[in-house]
């Protein structure tokens, strides 16, 4: 087995965060979810497809931020145009700038389900304003959930310093499990103001699901017939799994979509999108409003980042570049005889390792990060990952040979 890396800045770094900020670091960032005392907890510079951590030890990234570097870091094109926006015209204002109207005609010409847009932040900005409209335009109070939808006090997972009241209303359901809709409608329907789902599934430290062949298609009939709103969740799937969206992707469109991440390739911005019948109760009976939503920076970075993939066909790479290690990897995890399982190819890879009675999986997961991170591959135990446009096909080569070297050394613990 390699050696471990050199970590010692890191640790120092964490250890002098500890003092100024709650856990040193915000949420899924911080050590326990990742190996603690394997990975680095501070980078230092990206590049391209790769990552550098304040120890000097690089790695070909294939988190890419969680999700927004569809790309590649620094690029240089969508760079300039922020920095000549702030140079040029400012970014910062009491009123809004052109560039907001760009960006939306933009949309609409990409997106099924877009006829008009807003400009928030986050992604949780964005899922939490769709909820509110749809219960807005409705005059309903449940919403019905299937995936990660942000940190807010409707849809947090950890329920710490949150009134029950303000999720009460909130029904989770399974991805691929419309039976379970149909239930839901049965003894709801009439209260139900919208459905909310990720189009592509992704649980936490789960397989990344694709739809069932009738899965959105039966909710969306099912939302229609009960006059409820229908509400993509595309941070993750959005200017990923293809321009328009998965809803494109897989021929099924929604009342409202939201999206984020890999839009502006890591500028924050988080964006909602929908039929100008639902949308346009913003204009007047729902509230929207923030200091910083009209900032434009996001919003060229955006309009670039967009430009270039049209230009240069980047997702038909990705999908290309994805599907090639999609088949290494799996024929890898076949002869390797690890009860493990690949998923998400072509465009978010995740290896999860099978439950079993006796949790051997947890400790397989573990050595098998482990040797990952030490090798110089930036991968999450519980996260799937991207991949990005610079991933060269040298360095997802590089990928599948470090997980069928470490897939191999797992064999003795067995």
């Amino acid at each position: 087995m390699v050696e471990k890396l050199k970590l010692e800045k890191s640790e120092q770094y964490y250890k002098e965060a500890l003092e100024v900020i709650p856990g040193a670091i915000l949420g899924i960032r911080r050590p326990y979810n990742f190996v603690v005392g394997e990975y680095p907890i501070f980078f230092e510079s990206a590049d391209g497809g790769k990552v550098k951590d304040v120890d000097g030890n690089e790695y070909i990234d294939m988190l890419c931020a969680y999700g927004p570097i569809i790309i590649g870091h620094k690029e240089k094109e969508i760079d300039d145009a922020v920095i000549a926006q702030i140079q040029n015209k400012g970014f910062c204002f009491s009123l809004t700038q052109e560039i907001q109207n760009k960006l939306a005609k933009k949309l609409t010409e990409l997106i099924p389900s877009c006829e008009k847009s807003v400009f928030v932040k986050t992604g949780s900005d964005a899922t939490t304003t769709a909820v509110r409209v749809a219960r807005g335009y409705t005059d309903r109070t449940k919403i019905l959930r299937c995936g990660y939808h942000g940190w807010h006090d409707w849809c947090v997972e950890v329920k710490g310093g949150v009134l029950p009241k303000t999720y009460e209303d909130v029904i989770e359901f399974e991805y691929n499990n419309l039976e379970q809709v149909k239930e839901l409608f049965e003894k709801y329907g009439p209260e139900i103001a919208g459905v909310i789902i990720t189009p592509v599934g992704h649980p936490l430290a789960h397989e990344v699901e694709i739809p069932k062949q009738g899965f959105l298609e039966g909710i969306r009939e099912i939302t229609e017939k009960n006059g409820t709103v229908l509400i993509f969740d595309e941070i993750r799937s959005g200017f990923r799994v293809n321009l328009g969206g998965a809803q494109k992707e897989f021929g099924v469109t929604p009342d409202m979509s939201v999206f984020g991440k890999a839009i502006a390739n890591g500028y924050p911005i988080g964006v909602v999108v929908g039929k100008s019948e639902f949308m346009d109760v913003l204009a007047d009976k729902v509230f929207l409003s923030s200091t910083f939503f009209p900032n434009s920076l996001a919003q060229v970075a955006a309009l670039k980042t967009i430009e270039i993939m049209e230009r240069d066909k980047i997702l038909d790479v990705i999908r290309e570049k994805g599907t090639k290690f999609g088949a290494m990897i799996e024929k890898i995890i076949k002869e390797s005889g690890i009860a493990c399982t690949f998923s998400g190819a072509p465009w978010m890879p995740f290896i999860t390792f099978d439950h079993d009675p006796n949790k051997l999986y947890k400790k397989l997961r573990n050595e098998f990060y482990t040797r990952l991170i030490r090798r110089g591959v930036f991968l999450q135990p519980y996260h799937h990952g991207y991949i990005a446009y610079r991933h060269s096909e040298e360095d997802l080569e590089y990928v599948a040979k470090v997980i069928k070297e470490s897939l191999e050394e797992l064999k003795q613990f067995l």
